[in-house]
């Protein structure tokens, strides 16, 4: 069954131009819904022998990187925290704080090889390598 919606190209621009300006932040905390949770940009690519997963994922640590494989279901997951006070003396002058999880899940055409699975993170973008589990070969039986 196909999904029909309405296109309004003026009220779409709109939507987009203010999209996380005026009416909420860039991540919400409350229900997954897909206009309420920030997402992160992904290429995904594939090859003979392996997926090639990049994501873009500025100002995240190492270590608050998720990455989950169960068959063909790809899960990575971030958090960051973004803290920064400048004082003079004992008055707070500015105060930045951020605090957001990203999550996004792929469904790739063929199971992974969980085992030979890896994963390089620089300069903001995750780079996964997930190789294809190989396919059993096809057995013949013969008629007795």
């Amino acid at each position: 069954m196909v999904n029909i919606t309405r296109f309004s190209p003026i009220d779409d621009a709109f939507d987009q131009l203010f999209r996380g300006f005026v009416l909420r932040p860039v991540a919400y905390n409350g229900t997954d819904s897909e206009d309420t949770v920030a997402k992160f940009r992904a290429d995904i690519a594939e090859g003979e022998k392996a997926y090639t997963v990049r994501a873009d994922l500025p100002g995240v640590k190492k270590e608050d990187i998720q990455i989950s494989i169960d068959g063909d279901q790809v899960s990575i997951s971030a958090e960051v925290r973004r803290e920064k006070d400048v004082k003079d003396g004992e008055r707070v002058l500015r105060s930045e704080r951020y605090v957001g999880k990203f999550q996004r899940a792929f469904a790739l055409g063929g199971d992974i090889d969980e085992a030979t699975a890896t994963a390089k993170y620089a300069d903001g973008v995750l780079e996964l390598t997930l190789p294809k589990k190989a396919a059993p070969a096809a057995k013949r039986i013969t008629i007795q």
